[in-house]
């Protein structure tokens, strides 16, 4: 006789029992999984004790690198890391670092621009975790690009600037004008100064002279004296109405500008109390300070809008101020000075020795290595006999680098962000040379020759000039 629920009371008994045990053995499953995962955790976090800190991820940017001053190689970790100084890192070739940690990273900090096409390897000994005793070793290695850069070549028909690589057998042309004043490279742009019916414009575009942008500039007048900053897309410019009278419109007022909003107005660097005609300036590195020698003779050190002025006494020139540094080299009326900008200390710059040629204008050189001065070589008879490239060391030990022939015209030299390759700017056979009609005037026929500083040889001769590692125009 059946139940009610269909079932007798011993089937029912059998289904309980078979329910009690299938409960019996999840619970048992559960806690035997629930073991494991406890003692896999802790014996994971164990084993990673005994190991000690391991790499998850590598971040740099080595094009970048070779650009600009303070790139950074980051490494992070899978633990929370004690601090790393200095000493337990070692980066191969050599070069200016610091370093600093911030919980699970290590961040190594590049002070100045990296050489290009080479292979790069940074270690770091006895990196620990914090409350971990074993110490990691970390050996990251990456490489740089080639280096590229950018030349203006006039013609009577257009001016074209070019990107080009150190071979000289790849220019690209990337933009073209009738009348190219002169041009910058930033990171993200070129801006270039253009003359069209005698009238100024300063035209942004990307790196490879794509959408172009006219600038909101003070007005119809001359622009002169155009730089760029090491970092960001800050510009500046030195501005002159076209129509003057003594009391009425600017003349070389300093204007600063961002290329990433062209059609923004530009800023007036005005400086209270002193003569606002600029007569030269430079942008410092990894600052947003500019160095101002006026009309009046004063050289100051103020930031991008002219606030918070600094007096750093009378100077004649502004002869440079190396990358990643903020030691600038003038000429002040009773000799030449390098000046510390950070506190103002200053020292006489040092006489180079083994040449009695007359020297031109100082170019320091990134890393502390010195400076390059150009020397003209003249002759028992008063005849100039050429041009000495001369590399002037810290106690004046002075070494050739490049030679400019007697009848050649030395028109600027600069250097690569890294300071491996000097730029040096010739007009060949001057004499039958002639200058065009430009605001900024050159020869006709100019040639820029690329050496290498580490072996003093000439990589390349590039037709063109205006290389884009140079931070000021010819003067």
């Amino acid at each position: 006789m059946s139940t009610r629920s269909g079932a007798t009371p011993e089937v029912r008994s059998r289904r309980a029992r078979t329910t009690q045990r299938r409960r019996r053995a999840f619970a048992s499953a559960f806690a035997i999984v629930l073991t494991a995962l406890v003692v896999f955790a802790l014996g994971g976090g164990l084993l990673s004790t005994l190991q000690g800190p391991r790499v998850t991820s590598v971040d740099v940017a080595p094009e970048a690198a070779t650009q600009a001053s303070g790139s950074r190689l980051i490494i992070t970790t899978n633990q929370s890391l004690n601090d790393v100084t200095a000493d337990q890192v070692t980066v191969t070739p050599a070069t200016d670092f610091t370093v600093d940690t911030s919980g699970r990273s290590i961040g190594v900090r590049f002070a100045l621009p990296l050489y290009d096409a080479t292979d790069y390897t940074v270690t770091i000994k006895g990196v620990t975790g914090i409350g971990s005793e074993p110490a990691s070793t970390f050996t990251e290695t990456f490489t740089t690009p080639a280096l590229d850069a950018y030349l203006l070549k006039r013609t009577d028909s257009a001016d074209t600037i070019f990107r080009t690589d150190l071979t000289g057998e790849a220019a690209v042309p990337v933009f073209e004008n009738e009348h190219i004043e002169d041009f910058r490279a930033t990171a993200n742009h070129l801006v270039i100064s253009v003359r069209n019916d005698a009238t100024p414009t300063l035209v942004v575009t990307d790196l490879d002279g794509e959408n172009p942008a006219d600038m909101t500039l003070p007005g119809d007048g001359q622009i002169t004296l155009l730089q760029s900053a090491d970092r960001g897309d800050l510009i500046g410019y030195v501005y002159s109405d076209a129509v003057l009278t003594e009391t009425t419109g600017e003349n070389s007022a300093l204007y600063t500008a961002s290329l990433d909003d062209p059609t923004a107005a530009p800023t007036l660097v005005t400086i209270e109390g002193a003569d606002p005609r600029v007569a030269q300036w430079r942008f410092v590195p990894d600052t947003d300070s500019v160095l101002v020698l006026t009309f009046g003779g004063r050289l100051l050190l103020t930031d991008a809008t002219g606030d918070g002025a600094v007096d750093l006494g009378a100077a004649v020139t502004i002869d440079g101020i190396a990358r990643g540094s903020s030691v600038a080299v003038i000429e002040r009326a009773d000799g030449m000075f390098a000046i510390d900008l950070t506190d103002g200390t200053e020292s006489p710059l040092v006489d180079a020795a083994d040449t009695d040629g007359l020297p031109g204008t100082v170019l320091p050189l990134p890393g502390d290595e010195g400076t390059l001065r150009p020397f003209a070589l003249i002759g028992d008879d008063g005849i100039a006999q050429g041009t000495m490239i001369g590399r002037v060391a810290s106690d004046g030990t002075t070494t050739s680098v490049y030679s400019v022939a007697a009848g050649d015209a030395l028109l600027q030299s600069c250097v690569s962000p890294s300071g491996r390759y000097a730029a040096v700017t010739v007009a060949p056979d001057i004499v039958a040379n002639p200058y065009d009609t430009y605001l900024l005037p050159v020869p006709t026929t100019v040639e820029t020759h690329v050496i290498d500083l580490d072996t003093d040889d000439e990589v390349v001769a590039l037709a063109g000039l205006a290389i884009s590692w140079c931070q000021v125009p010819l003067q």
